[in-house]
């Protein structure tokens, strides 16, 4: 009998550090903020320049360009001055900062946990030695309340597979520019059909009152309107929320040319994921003529329903945001890295237990029934199954990690190879876990749990990057070729 496969976990982790704050906007609703504003003001000028004193000097070494950020917080609350009431022309620049720093708060973005990593080649492959790689990993970070974001670390992986990773900065930042999508009417309305097919009046009224294209603050005026025109009601209300969630879901972001990537952060900016974006799978996509672009799909979260979206990037400082359509709407879709047959796969898991692939012609609209490929067969598997991320094509088939959980919900990772040309036909799969829980590793935030998010091959091996119970991550590293040989002779490997 042949020993499992070969495991080799590194010493290198990646843990929490609440040392790395952003500054975001901090809200206290109009009565509370028209107060605050009243007693701001209220402030002698030589007093207002003391305390605006205080300011800069515990904070300008903690943020860049922290001025810019109060200008942009007072310019959220600007509108409120006519409840003072104040003239706005009147204010000196040293009023509008003040003002805006008392609506700024520090958020420790990862001072609860630091998991769920995927990793990718970076764009940037020059002045490299034989045998290292550049590369990005990716993480879902979590702080105060909760609420999820997504972090960066760059490095580099030398011949041995160890990783060297860059300097991580602390001057957190948030996106430059953040440009809103311009919808059209009869897209916007197809969509919204798929999550309320039901004819209704308020839904009539909306689609009447739709200009041939609008922007979501235009979209906002509208469904404001038809709500005071309509009948409040739990049916009406829940429409019109739906329809300002869409809506919100599409934008673009812009990162500074001067920050690091550790440095990016993106925080959750429209409604449908204020509470949080979550498990990120980054893949870098080849397309026909063999050029890259980097796709993530997240699941987005308003507290109370989920939406997968995905992220398209070429260069990890401008990002386009849409939402995913169709029936793969659920948590743990993972793009494959090419297409397939002309047309683009996804794994998913529409039920939360089993997994499934689905196939379409439009990246983000998914119509067509997925199919299911997976199903829980062996013992560490019983409760349910998912995949770890995107495929990773090799000479045997698309090869997939997967996370599966078994007796004291314990999750662990499996694998198994799919047909490269029909990756809905599975070719075989570990009958045992690759990898279970250590003991360094079953303690934490969420016990006994090991996940990933994506993985990459490097110097003819696995680079497989993972979370120790939703709190830390490291990663290991697995011969490719024992690997696979593992799951097309699975008995031989027990």
């Amino acid at each position: 009998m042949h020993k499992p496969v070969k495991v080799d976990r590194k010493d290198i982790y990646f843990k929490p550090d609440k040392k790395r704050v952003l500054a975001r906007f901090f809200s206290l609703g109009d009565e509370r903020t028209v107060k605050v504003i009243k007693r701001t003001l209220g402030l002698s000028e030589s007093e207002r320049k003391e305390v605006f004193g205080q300011i800069l000097r515990s904070y300008t070494k903690r943020h860049r360009s922290i001025i810019n950020i109060f200008e942009r917080n007072f310019e959220r609350v600007s509108h409120l001055l006519e409840k003072v009431p104040f003239p706005k022309d009147k204010l000196s620049q040293l009023d509008k900062l003040l003002i805006g720093s008392y609506f700024t708060m520090e958020y420790s973005i990862e001072s609860a946990a630091l998991f769920n990593p995927s990793i990718v080649e970076h764009p940037d492959q020059t002045e490299l030695f034989k045998g290292e790689k550049r590369v990005i990993l990716s993480f879902r970070a979590t702080g105060e309340g909760h609420v999820s974001s997504i972090v960066f670390r760059a490095g580099t992986l030398d011949l041995d597979n160890n990783i060297h990773i860059d300097y991580i900065g602390n001057l957190l930042d948030k996106p430059i520019q953040v440009k809103n999508h311009r919808y059209h009417k009869e897209s916007f309305l197809k969509k919204m059909n798929e999550l309320h097919a039901e004819p209704t009046e308020v839904k009539m009224k909306l689609e009447q009152k739709l200009t041939a294209t609008f922007t979501y603050e235009e979209l906002k005026r509208y469904i404001d309107e038809v709500r005071r025109d309509s009948e409040e009601n739990l049916e009406n209300i829940t429409f019109l929320q739906q329809a300002l969630w869409l809506a919100s879901s599409h934008y673009e972001m812009t990162f500074s040319l001067d920050t690091s990537i550790s440095e990016r952060v993106i925080f959750p900016i429209a409604d449908t994921e204020k509470r949080g974006i979550e498990d990120a799978r980054f893949v870098q996509f080849k397309d026909e003529k063999g050029e890259s672009i980097y796709y993530a799909t997240y699941t987005a979260y308003d507290g109370f329903s989920i939406l997968p979206k995905l992220l398209t990037t070429k260069d990890f400082y401008h990002f386009k945001v849409k939402p995913i359509y169709g029936e793969i709407a659920n948590k743990g879709a993972a793009l494959f890295p090419r297409k397939i047959n002309g047309r683009y796969a996804m794994l998913c898991r529409i039920d939360g237990e089993n997994n499934y692939i689905a196939y379409s012609n439009n990246i983000n609209i998914w119509q067509e029934t997925a199919i299911r490929i997976q199903q829980p067969e062996y013992a560490y598997e019983y409760v349910q199954i998912g995949n770890c991320g995107s495929p990773i094509e090799t000479k045997y088939g698309w090869l997939i990690l997967t996370h599966a959980v078994g007796p004291m919900r314990e999750y662990v990772l499996g694998a198994a190879l799919l047909d490269l040309d029909n990756p809905h036909v599975e070719i075989g799969r570990l009958h045992s876990p690759l990898m279970t829980p250590n003991d360094e590793e079953r303690e934490g935030y969420v016990p006994n749990v090991i996940y990933s998010c994506g993985a990459l091959v490097h110097n003819e091996q696995l680079i497989l990057p993972y979370a120790m119970s939703d709190y830390a991550s490291t990663y290991a590293t697995i011969n490719l070729e024992d690997l696979l040989l593992a799951i097309l002779n699975p008995e031989r490997y027990q």
